[in-house]
């Protein structure tokens, strides 16, 4: 019998989650590996080399760690669900002229779902992941997310979807350590591929990371469709004709096809009309931004205002700013103007090193 009971580990075959199965197997807890098959990328159209956490040499890498430390380890199939879910929400979300948000959908209701489901088959307790990030529980009972020590590498911002019930069951081995802390304890353990592996910043289902490429391969007719539309001004001044609305994200600048004399940006996309508005730098700029679908973390809800920092892209440094829950939404007032606010993004919102919650961009 283990010290700690059973704990099913997620493995992708990297080393943040090799070395926390492996620390979690020294803890003492009964680990059982699990690597998910989320993805299969001759179906993306990519001419890339398959790399990553779906690949065969990942896959292979997860099991040869479990074996050599003598615990199991499953392979999941979740593509079927991955698919019906997170790469049709991807291709929506561009089709409605939003820039969508595919890590946090995938951990909110996939992933963890996934883990979780298989760990009571398993009768694990916890479930575990690679994450950079920590985890508490406060006095009110609720389950807190916070930043991971490593400032560069902190995963919180993906994390803001992820449900009491689920949080109450998880455990983020890593939220302690740096990434150099890690790939040394890699190398440690004798693990000395594992601890050269590079990382990965693209989304794993468009391996070269080219997004309009992935589009065009998944829907019929795409550019045919929305070919032709017009690059306006926002007074609505007609500047130019653009490849299609799809192809563009909010503060978009290099790729314009079109030329000013000085920085223009990508301001706002309306598919109806099949029109990209440029403007300047100052014209990118907001003070009050309305987030939807939110998950609140620290707090049960957040009724009267409160001050927190606001971050809406992932290495976003985040902004001071005021917040208050009105009519089923966050409205996020920002004491400063912020640029690229992109509807589809996720804004997530911090009390120091406290996850508070977060939503979608509108």
């Amino acid at each position: 019998m283990s010290k700690h009971g059973r704990i099913l580990v997620a493995m992708s075959g990297g080393v943040d989650s090799s070395v926390a199965a492996v620390m979690l197997h020294e803890q003492g807890y009964e680990v059982i590996g699990l690597t998910m098959k989320t993805w299969d990328y001759a179906s993306s159209g990519s001419s890339s080399k398959e790399t990553g956490c779906c690949s065969l040499d990942s896959i292979n890498d997860a099991r040869s760690l479990a074996v050599g430390y003598g615990f199991p380890h499953y392979i999941l199939d979740i593509r079927s669900e991955f698919g019906d879910f997170v790469i049709d929400n991807f291709v929506d979300e561009y089709l409605a002229g939003r820039t969508p948000n595919p890590c946090v959908l995938c951990n909110t209701h996939i992933k963890w779902e996934a883990l979780l489901k298989r760990a009571d088959k398993l009768d694990c307790e916890f479930i575990a992941t690679g994450h950079y990030a920590n985890i508490r529980l406060q006095d009110n009972g609720r389950h807190v997310i916070s930043k991971g020590r490593d400032e560069n590498k902190d995963q919180s911002y993906v994390l803001w979807g992820v449900s009491q019930k689920n949080l109450a069951r998880t455990q983020f081995p890593l939220g302690s350590f740096t990434k150099a802390e890690i790939r040394q304890m890699a190398l440690d353990m004798g693990q000395t591929e594992l601890a050269k592996k590079g990382e990965s910043y693209e989304i794993c289902f468009v391996p070269d990371n080219d997004y309009r490429s992935f589009l065009r391969h998944r829907v019929d007719g795409l550019e045919e469709k929305v070919a032709g539309g017009n690059f306006a001004l926002s007074d609505g001044t007609i500047v130019g004709r653009h490849q299609g609305y799809p192809f563009y994200t909010i503060g978009q600048r290099k790729g314009l096809g079109i030329a000013f004399g000085h920085p223009m940006f990508v301001t706002e996309i309306l598919p109806e009309s099949n029109t990209v508005v440029l403007g300047t730098q100052e014209e990118l700029k907001k003070t009050v931004a309305l987030v939807r679908g939110v998950n609140l973390i620290k707090y049960e809800s957040i009724q009267e205002p409160m001050e927190a920092i606001t971050k809406i892209r992932y290495k976003d440094a985040g902004a001071n700013s005021t917040i208050v829950q009105e009519d089923g939404l966050m409205k996020v007032e920002f004491h400063h103007a912020v640029s690229g606010i992109a509807p589809g993004q996720s804004a997530v919102f911090y009390e120091g090193n406290d996850l508070l919650g977060g939503g979608f961009l509108l």
